[in-house]
């Protein structure tokens, strides 16, 4: 009877455990990759894209982010973004980064090897658990404090999904949404103030 009781309390603590807390591996989507529009007021300015090659916590990752906010009425494009990035995972932790960024000009180009902080690429739900994430811009350590703010019903191309909520403050400010390990909505305020959300497609 101990036994069978203790075997429940242990099941009913993994259920109420973060879901987002797993090695990176439970992170990948069946498909195998994971698109994002980004919005601001209502426009669609550009795409984050994550697509995973491998198996496990063996993994090759490749994210691709393309933002362009453009002039009203006369369509020049007032800021960009561009970033191309390849992480290789090994056992579960960061064997190496690469990384090549356009920051409205500013270019950036960095090459990372092994280590255990997690790159702040957002699509980790490991992410949740760091003290400490690696700027994929400039390759920095930014500290960070994290959140868990609850469940919500998070808005996707494929309809509502039921997400926890984390809020990371610091080097890294953002809203996360995981539907399990699964990145599936983020949130942040741009420079100038106005909301970007990432909408799952």
């Amino acid at each position: 009877m101990t036994r069978i009781l203790s075997l429940v309390t242990a099941l009913a603590l993994t259920a109420l455990a973060p879901a987002a807390i797993a090695a990176p591996g439970a992170s990948v989507p069946a498909s195998g990759r994971l698109a994002f529009d980004v919005i601001r007021k209502d426009r669609d300015i550009g795409d984050y894209v994550v697509t995973f090659r491998g198996a496990g916590d063996d993994l090759t990752v490749d994210i691709a982010t393309d933002v362009r906010v453009k002039v009203p009425v006369i369509g020049v494009s007032a800021y960009r973004f561009a970033q191309t990035s390849t992480e290789t995972w090994r056992g579960g932790q960061l064997a190496g980064l690469t990384s090549r960024t356009d920051d409205n000009g500013t270019a950036h180009d960095i090459r990372v090897g092994a280590t255990s902080l997690i790159p702040a690429s957002l699509w980790n739900a490991d992410l949740v658990r760091a003290r400490a994430v690696l700027n994929t811009i400039d390759g920095s350590t930014d500290a960070i404090t994290v959140s868990n703010l609850g469940m919500d019903s998070v808005a996707t191309g494929q309809g509502p999904v039921e997400a926890t909520h984390y809020a990371l403050r610091g080097g890294l400010d953002r809203d996360l949404w995981y539907a399990g390990a699964t990145l599936v909505h983020v949130r942040f305020a741009a420079e100038d103030g106005s909301q970007i959300d990432y909408v799952l497609k």
